[in-house]
């Protein structure tokens, strides 16, 4: 069965490309030319990834992700977001409020289809990674329904689920591969550029803000002290490495 797309764009001849592109490549798409009309078919058809302008009328596209992002239907729906070239605050919040990835206008179909197809696969697994001696730590047990164990954090990978602390924590599909990730390398310092080739999926044209606006959103579901994690810890000049 083809993946389903939710297009959000108000720009009709914009949109019509987009859609044409995406079904040549095999998805099926669905249209929506304004905010509200984005809610209501991202709600009834539940599409297994919105594209999703920023600038709409009405309820714009940073308002639409944020209101997604609290209902439980739409919570892990990959969401990649269009921006104006050069709107690099716009980049920065539509992360915040809860995108998975962002492409700026003009924008090419290779391009595009590249960010689509990765996070749609991102979406159906979790990225691989090892320890520190090219082997799976024994701390990492791996149960029959895979599940990883670190200190406080319990991953069901199968599931897509994560508890820590004993309480269950709700994590978009970015956040979930970035920690699966990070505790699968527990105690290896990983550069930005290695997180976002790993977990992003291919070889990304944006910032290294993208990973750290995740850390943030990481370390505010399950530090005790988000201030001073003792979890996922910044190595200055470098990146970010978890411990356990």
């Amino acid at each position: 069965m083809a993946r389903k797309i939710l297009v959000v764009d108000d720009e009709a001849v914009l949109a019509e490309t987009i859609a044409y592109n995406l079904e040549q490549a095999g998805y099926h798409v669905i249209t929506a030319a304004d905010g509200n009309s984005a809610l209501d078919a991202a709600r009834s058809e539940r599409p297994d990834l919105i594209v999703l302008d920023i600038m709409l009328p009405g309820m714009d596209g940073l308002e639409v992700c944020r209101q997604l992002r609290r209902e439980n239907k739409t919570a892990t729906t990959p969401i990649l977001m269009l921006t104006a070239r050069g709107d690099e605050i716009d980049k920065v919040v539509g992360l915040e409020v809860g995108a998975d990835d962002y492409v700026t206008k003009p924008f090419g179909r290779r391009e595009l289809l590249a960010r689509v197809r990765a996070l749609i696969r991102r979406s159906d697994y979790v990225p691989g990674g090892e320890g520190e001696n090219g082997e799976e730590p024994e701390q990492e047990r791996r149960s029959a329904n895979r599940e990883l164990v670190a200190g406080p954090l319990r991953i069901d990978l199968a599931g897509r689920r994560v508890n820590c602390r004993g309480q269950d924590i709700e994590l978009q599909p970015k956040q979930f591969e970035l920690l699966a990730y990070l505790v699968r390398n527990r105690g290896t310092v990983l550069t930005r550029d290695q997180l976002l080739h790993n977990v992003w999926g291919y070889d990304y044209v944006g910032d290294t803000r993208t990973v750290d606006v995740h850390v943030r959103w990481l370390r505010e579901k399950l530090e005790e002290d988000p201030a001073n994690p003792k979890l996922i810890q910044t190595v200055r000049g470098v990146g970010y490495v978890f411990r356990w």
